[in-house]
Parts: structure tokens; sequence; C-alpha cells
């Protein structure tokens, strides 16, 4: 999971002000500089539900929301994209590889905060899932528990069910299964644990490397080059600079799926994850216990990862819609305000150690040499997003689109 930022953005500013009413029958401590009317934010809302739910919060906790809450950054960045063109009647929210369901869980809760602008709007959930481990784990997270969820292990609908805050959900196994429409397409290091080739360049050209058995101990494994050239060659660029790549070809499928559908019926599609824009060559590591662990040394007990080629995600899109990005975690960041985040919390903070933890917690985040150039964001939107058309497919209203996307641009505050 990525360390990011919650930030507002200027179209949901003004989002719900009735007041929600709460007492913590405690002792009371000015924060001191308190301003005369306290507007309800969404982030405001979701730290009185969990307050309202597990009692008093720690600072820490507080300040961690604040600062580091990624769901209210995805959840608000779909609305804004739904906002900008033209508050479609329905859409769908589709994750792929949706892990244990907390994360969309949190975007579903971003969602019911902002119930006020979406309450006209008919909303499903879509997951793409192949354990059936994982999906019961995710029903148990999102679902309500007294609603039983209709199963059918032969159907490309394989599961059902309604979200604790009332929405139909649905798992499917391959997302050519998910219905054609109107649709944010949410993907959270998901591409960076696909299957991934990968090739050397050597004086007989390309040559793809494969996994065999070290001659020389009978239980070890070695790396070695095939000795001609192999059917995956095909996914290389002819002009390709350099010296050992590695190509995920399902990424590639996944991409070209996602393109056809945005350019057919609307939407965008979000993709956060470890990667770089073709610039990487040997990028294959495992991970055991949080720790490096070499990929060929006891499989089955460490995380395999590569990281993401931005650049042949780019070209899988085939110019059928725009791309943006990717662009690093400090960049997206500061365009969606971190900076403009930090001087309210130390303004309003006379905690040195506070202060202190704000600023590491900002370093953290922003240091290139930390987490903010680790993480990339990339993003697939309709040409006519970027271009000033109009979008009329069932929308309630007909305006241009804004050309600013949250997170890719510097937004405005107010």
């Amino acid at each position: 999971m990525s360390v990011l930022l919650r930030s507002g953005l200027g179209p949901l500013c003004a989002v719900a002000r009735a007041a929600i009413p709460f007492i913590w029958r405690g002792k009371y401590f000015s924060s001191g500089n308190e301003p005369a009317e306290n507007p309800v934010t969404p982030m405001l809302r979701h730290l009185m539900y969990k307050i309202k739910s597990t009692g008093p919060i720690t600072v820490a906790e507080y300040m961690k929301e604040v600062l580091t809450n990624p769901a209210k950054l995805l959840g608000i960045w779909f609305i804004s994209e739904w906002m900008a063109t033209g508050k479609s009647t329905a859409f769908q929210l589709v994750e792929l590889g949706p892990g244990r369901g907390t994360l969309v869980g949190d975007i579903l809760r971003v969602f019911t905060q902002l119930g006020s602008v979406l309450k006209n709007c008919d909303i499903s959930v879509h997951l793409v899932e192949v354990s059936q481990k994982l999906s019961e784990i995710q029903a148990l997270t999102l679902t309500k528990e007294k609603v039983p969820l209709e199963r059918n292990a032969g159907s490309p609908v394989y599961m059902k069910g309604v979200t604790k805050s009332g929405i139909p959900i649905s798992w499917y196994r391959d997302l050519h299964d998910v219905p054609k429409g109107y649709s944010f397409y949410l993907a959270h290091e998901f591409f960076d644990v696909l299957p991934v080739h990968k090739f050397q360049k050597t004086p007989q050209g390309w040559r793809e490397v494969f996994v065999d058995i070290d001659p020389q101990v009978s239980d070890k494994l070695r790396f070695v080059l095939a000795p001609s050239a192999t059917p995956a060659e095909a996914f290389i660029q002819h002009d390709e600079t350099r010296d050992h790549v590695e190509v995920c070809p399902d990424a590639g499928v996944i991409i070209e799926e996602l393109s056809q559908r945005i350019a057919l019926t609307g939407g965008a599609a979000l993709v956060a994850d470890y990667g770089h824009d073709g610039t990487k060559t040997d990028t294959f590591r495992g991970f055991c216990d949080h720790k490096l662990h070499d990929v060929l040394i006891a499989p089955g007990t460490a995380d395999l990862t590569a990281d993401v080629d931005f650049s042949y995600l780019r070209r899988m899109a085939q110019g059928k819609v725009a791309s943006l990005g990717p662009i690093k975690q400090h960049t997206f960041l500061k365009n969606m305000g971190i900076d403009v985040r930090l001087k309210v919390l130390l303004d309003k903070s006379n905690e040195p150690s506070v202060r202190q933890q704000l600023l590491q917690g900002y370093d953290m985040l922003m240091n290139p040499k930390k987490m903010g150039e680790r993480f990339n964001f990339f993003a697939l939107l309709p040409h006519q997003r970027l271009q000033g058309g109009r979008y009329q497919r069932n929308a309630r209203q007909s305006k241009p689109f804004a050309s600013v996307v949250a997170g890719f641009s510097e937004l405005a505050w107010q």
C-alpha cells in the first residue's frame, strides 16, 4: 500500500455543510486559533464516523488519517472525474485484484460521506478476483451480514451481494465478464504482480531468460538464457535500446480491454503502482517478511514482483484513449495540494513534537530518496476529456470537459 495524502478538491470543498452532532464527555482542550465555523469536509465526516464507532483516537492516529489516508484521495479522484464529465446518472466502480477489500471499502465510505453529491447516481461495484479465498474475505469486509450472498460457481458472475451502504456488488474471474458501461477502473498494486518475461540482449540477438536446475546442485535453481529465439520476443519493440527488458503480456491484454471499454462507454482508469517509464531493466525481485529475498530460493515462501513498465502500458492503449503519466508520487501529491495541507496542519499545531512528526511524515511522502519517487500514478481517459469535447452519454447535463485532471495537473485552491 502506498503512503498517500488525502486532500480536498476545489469542486468538492462546498459539499456537505450540515453539522454532525457529536459530544465526547471528557475534558476539553483548545487547539488554539479555532475558526468561528468548522466546515464539514469529507475527511471530518470520516473521522466523526470513526470516533463514533470506536471512541476517541490518539493524536498520532488523527495525524495518520489526515496526512496519509489513501482511500480518501482515490475516492475523491473518481468523484472528481465523474463531476468533470457531466455527472452520469450511473457508473460502475471496478477494481482489479482488490486484495482483502479494504481499499474499495474505504472508497465506498467516501461515496457515502458525499451522498448529497451522488444521491441521484446509481452506483454498482464490480470486483475482478480469481482467488475464491480472497473473494470470501472481501465479502466479509464489504457486504451486509444479514443479506445472504448469491453464489453460482459456474457463472461468470460467481458471487453477488449488497454492500454495507446498500450498493450492489458482484465478483468476476475475468475483466471480460464485467458488464460494459460507464465505469471507473482501479488497479492499485495490481500490475506489478503479473508474470513477466525477461529478455537479455546478446551478440546473437534477444534471448529469453529461463529458470533451470543448477547442474552443480540438484535442489537449486538458476537463470539461463534460451539457446534460440522464443515466441514472447514478439513483445519487444524493434527500437528497444536497453540490454535487458521485462515484458508483461497479461498487462497488455488488460490495458487493451480497458482502453476499448473507456473509448466506447466513457469513464476512466487509475493505475497506482511501482514502476518506470521504459527506463529500468532488471526489476524482478522477491520479498519475504518485508525484506528482499532471492527469487529462486524457497519458491512459494516469498512474494514476487516486477516494476510496471508504463511505456508498455501506454503503447498497448494503441491510441484508443488518452493516457496521463506516469508521474511520481511527490508530483501527484504536490498537485493534490499537499503543501497547502501541511501548512494548515502546522499553523494549527503549537506542539513542537507534533510539528516535527508532521514534517517527518511530509519528508517520507515527498523525499525522492524515500516514498516520493517509488510509487507512480497513470490514468486512461477518453480523448474528449482532454480536448474540450462534450460528453453526453447518460449524463444529466452537457458541458465542456474541464481539462484539469486531479493529481495530474496543479489544482486551483479556493
